[in-house]
């Protein structure tokens, strides 16, 4: 019985409990107001939903931990997607134009993590500077018009369910399941962990720096890209501004769920909590009516607010 209630105790004092309590309370306030949210059909659609954003706030994670920001991951899902959707339109096999879309992604990503982590310019502008870039080429090439002739074949990656449940969230389960190890038990995540804690001493101890934060901003590219070709099979095309304004969802994911801006704080589960927490409330205000404008200002107010929770949680 005493081991029982060490287990109990110590779950209760995780970071992620208060945050799993929130989304509990959110949902049954919003069950209660909207019976339609409820709904199996509704449940579904809110689960694919989610699952998008997760998968670019898991990328998102691995940046912020280092104490770094990553604003250019709309623009990389819109790149990523139309380059896939140009491949597959042009007749190559859908396995093999993802992986051209990711590579275009990457190669994106490589550019943001050299120009940090080598050229020592902050992630802030950088970042900012890939989002315009990026989304300037999408833009230019399509002429703001959508490229459709999507092969049949490739839709069920979005569409389509495995045990009742959207592919997209057996995606993400897959992807946060890695994402967990590879921050628990590899080198690699103890040492992304102690470079947001302190760099300069994480550098004084032998750490190439320098390449972790090359490859944290490639992992974050990926994520991104990946979740912009998976929105390319759920909308049957690729749009000129698929990812627009999901740069925030993604950073309020993670600050939501316990992640510190500061770096050095933030876990896996508590990102898919935040995951959840940002759909479910994104859900309950379309159920409410209530504008997309607004909904947009909502997110901006909750994103302020947990950076604000965070700072005095590090205060004390």
């Amino acid at each position: 019985m005493p081991d029982v209630r060490n287990v109990l105790g110590h779950l209760v004092r995780r970071r992620e409990s208060a945050i799993l309590l929130a989304l509990i309370v959110i949902i049954a306030v919003t069950g209660s107001v909207e019976p339609n949210f409820i709904a199996g059909s509704n449940l579904y659609l809110l689960s694919r939903q989610i699952s998008f954003v997760a998968i670019v706030a898991l990328g998102e994670l691995f940046v912020i931990l280092h104490g770094g920001i990553d604003l250019s991951v709309g623009s990389l899902m819109a790149l990523a997607g139309m380059v896939a959707a140009y491949c597959m339109k042009a007749g190559i096999d859908p396995s093999l134009a993802v992986l051209i879309g990711i590579a275009a992604g990457l190669a994106m990503g490589a550019v943001n993590g050299a120009l940090i982590s080598f050229g020592g310019i902050p992630p802030f502008i950088v970042t900012l500077g890939m989002l315009s870039f990026a989304s300037g080429v999408v833009l230019g090439i399509t002429k703001g018009w959508p490229i459709t002739e999507i092969p049949p074949s490739f839709l069920p990656i979005a569409q389509g369910s495995f045990l009742g449940v959207p592919v997209p969230v057996w995606i993400t389960l897959v992807l946060a399941a890695f994402a967990h190890v590879a921050l628990t038990y590899t080198a690699f995540g103890r040492r992304t962990f102690a470079l947001g804690g302190n760099e300069q001493a994480t550098f004084l101890s032998g750490i190439n720096v320098r390449k972790i934060k090359f490859a944290l901003y490639m992992i974050s590219a990926g994520c991104a890209s990946l979740a912009g070709i998976v929105l390319v099979a759920r909308f049957n095309s690729a749009q000129a501004d698929t990812g627009k304004g999901w740069e925030l969802d993604a950073i309020a994911a993670v600050v939501i769920g316990g992640a510190s801006l500061s770096g050095g704080a933030g876990s896996v589960l508590g990102v898919v909590i935040g995951a959840c927490i940002m759909g479910v409330i994104k859900n309950a205000l379309v159920l409410m009516r209530v504008s997309s404008y607004w909904q947009t200002a909502i997110i901006g107010v909750i994103i302020v607010l947990a950076a604000v929770l965070d700072r005095a949680k590090r205060r004390e």
